[in-house]
């Protein structure tokens, strides 16, 4: 069994004259990136591997959320995870280690929510119909896989176990 968590990137700036890449968080970004850690933590969730897009958004998530999650998580910035369609982040997964149990995504729209709707069709139903709806800044899908080895995943095979948001987490 195979856990692969989906983080959008928290919230962005859109500041004049950036390039897309290089967007910076926004202050709600910054305040939601950590207590995405804190819930990841408190769920026992924490990755084994992070792979993580390298646009700035994406890198200052991981860094804010990283040290709530209570122990070092091996981290690797992946230039091919920014901006990826759905097949492309399921390479991803594919190619990971084997003693990899738990791996996390760290990457954008609208490839994420794609490849979160498309194990999507099995697991927590209120996970299932909120995934359906929307996919908003540093939401994550938990998705447990019946494989033993990542080259075996593929949807939909799988189970949507989670979704959490910024405002699931307020409530």
């Amino acid at each position: 069994m195979r856990r692969l968590l989906l983080l959008r990137h928290a919230k962005s700036d859109w500041p004049d004259g950036y390039e897309d890449a290089l967007r910076p968080l926004a202050e709600r970004g910054r305040r939601d990136a950590p207590e995405m850690g804190k819930a990841i933590a408190r769920s026992g969730i924490v990755p084994d591997l992070a792979l993580v897009s390298t646009s700035v958004r994406t890198r200052q998530t991981w860094e804010l959320l990283a040290p709530q999650l209570g122990k070092e998580v091996r981290t690797r910035e992946e230039s091919g995870l920014y901006g990826a369609p759905e097949k492309t982040l399921l390479d991803f997964a594919r190619f990971a280690p084997d003693e990899i149990e738990t791996l996390l995504l760290c990457a954008h729209n609208p490839g994420m929510e794609r490849l979160a709707r498309s194990f999507a069709k099995s697991g927590n139903p209120d996970a299932i119909r909120r995934v359906e709806k929307k996919y908003p800044t540093c939401a994550l899908a938990v998705i447990e896989l019946p494989v033993n080895r990542w080259k075996d995943a593929a949807p939909p095979a799988g189970r949507l176990e989670m979704f959490l948001t910024p405002a699931t987490l307020a409530d």
